[in-house]
């Protein structure tokens, strides 16, 4: 019986060791229990650190293929977790090499989920396909970083948006923002999305198709193009009537 035991503790170690969502709550209850495990001496639980300040993200592509072998998601994109803890804005970007990939390829419906080591972070995007549109119909959210200071508590923080129509595309084309998008996940959690360009369903050999714009960065070509033009319409006005002023002066003079 003692040796039987004592197989069961190692059946445990390697649960543990193998799989690393066992070792990492979602609170404070699940951490401490999760200690009770023995775990190999200077073995740490990685934990995101947030920073005080913002930086921009570094760009990953991420990919997922069906089991036929057939692209089906493909999200280029910088990720930045904007959290509110102890009356303060900190921030934390997704580091693409540290990133996993996984999901699911149907024929309506597609997730994408991205995960830090140890399930310290993540963002899992779910598409839906309808009436030859597809779109993010949920995106969720969490990341559980280092405390902020000595006596603040482990916490994660966690985000959803449900039954949303975020991205709404074209099927055969990538939605594409460069401008990027600040989406508000709760009342402690933003996810800012810079730049973005995503495609889901149709792939032809994994490859973006014909891009479509967003309005923010649509303005921003429009918007100049058309202050431009409004300069150059005043210039030829001022111009114009500077000319009929003189030739009017002119004729006054001959008359004389």
């Amino acid at each position: 019986m003692p040796q039987r035991g004592h197989t069961g503790g190692w059946c445990l170690f390697f649960v543990a060791a193998l799989i690393p969502g066992a070792h990492l709550g979602r609170n404070d209850s699940s951490v401490n229990s999760a200690s009770n495990f023995d775990l190999p001496s200077g073995a740490q639980i990685y934990r995101p650190v947030l920073q005080p300040s913002e930086s921009t993200p570094h760009i990953g592509t991420y990919a997922l293929t069906s089991l036929a072998g057939k692209p089906c998601i493909k999200a280029t994109m910088g990720v930045e977790y904007i959290v509110i803890q102890e009356k303060k804005t900190w921030y934390f970007n997704l580091e693409p090499s540290s990133v996993s990939t996984s999901g699911s390829c149907g024929k309506d419906t597609a997730v994408l989920s991205l995960t830090l080591p140890d399930n310290a972070a993540g963002l899992q995007l779910t598409f839906r396909m309808e009436k030859k549109f597809f779109f993010i119909t949920k995106l969720a959210a969490h990341v559980s970083p280092q405390p902020v200071c000595r006596t603040c508590a482990n916490k994660t923080y966690f985000g959803l948006l449900d039954h949303s129509r975020l991205f709404t595309t074209a099927d055969g084309l990538s939605f594409k923002c460069q401008s990027g998008y600040l989406l508000l996940m709760s009342s402690e959690l933003w996810i800012k999305l810079v730049p973005l360009q995503i495609q889901a369903f149709t792939l032809p050999k994994g490859k973006y198709g014909k891009e479509m714009e967003c309005w923010a960065d649509f303005n921003k070509q429009v918007v100049p193009v058309i202050v431009g033009a409004v300069v150059v319409g005043l210039i030829l006005t001022l111009v114009l009537t500077h000319l009929f002023i003189k030739d009017r002066r002119r004729h006054g003079y001959e008359a004389l």
